[in-house]
């Protein structure tokens, strides 16, 4: 049997106060609903941490785990990477996608024609970016996850279609 996906929910930045909280830096749109999936997995597949109960604070949430009791627990789990199972999400609205389910679909033009496949999708501060690395090798290549740069996504054909802008090249002779 195959292991399940695992989607990278947060990840541990250090102890809070001196009984055992922790400071949870999160990667979701609300950061307390790391707290409904409660037992997290780590980066193999493994129960990680079991999470009590939790409030909101500066780029994550500080929360109690039944694992971890002090202060020095805490620290010595800095940088602990989270995980849930891909399936314990809800399923999306329509039209709208977990980031995570377009990498490795193919990539084509609007022809059709594969171009590449999905390698990552990044958000640098100015919105989502799709990686592409193309088929036939060479350098991987970004596009803004628009509808105008992504305009379809066919999650169950395994596919997006990307309508790369035309790079401009000036002229190198002078």
């Amino acid at each position: 049997m195959s292991s399940p996906r695992l989607i990278l929910m947060g990840r541990v930045a250090g102890a809070f106060g001196v009984r055992g909280e922790l400071r949870i830096t999160t990667f979701s749109a609300d950061p307390l609903s790391l707290l409904t999936y409660r037992e997290l997995k780590g980066e193999d597949g493994s129960p990680a941490l079991t999470l009590t109960a939790g409030r909101a604070a500066k780029g994550g949430i500080v929360a109690r785990a039944r694992e971890v009791e002090t202060r020095d627990q805490a620290e010595a789990i800095r940088g602990l990477r989270l995980y849930i199972a891909r399936e314990d999400l809800a399923p999306p609205e329509e039209d709208e996608f977990y980031l995570a389910d377009l990498i490795g679909l193919e990539a084509r033009d609007l022809a059709g024609a594969v171009v590449g496949k999905v390698k990552t999708v990044e958000n640098f501060g100015a919105g989502d970016l799709v990686e592409i690395a193309p088929a036939a090798g060479g350098p991987t290549f970004w596009l803004p996850f628009t509808r105008a740069a992504v305009p379809e996504v066919r999650l169950a054909d395994g596919w997006i279609a990307i309508d790369p802008p035309t790079e401009i090249v000036g002229d190198e002779a002078s």
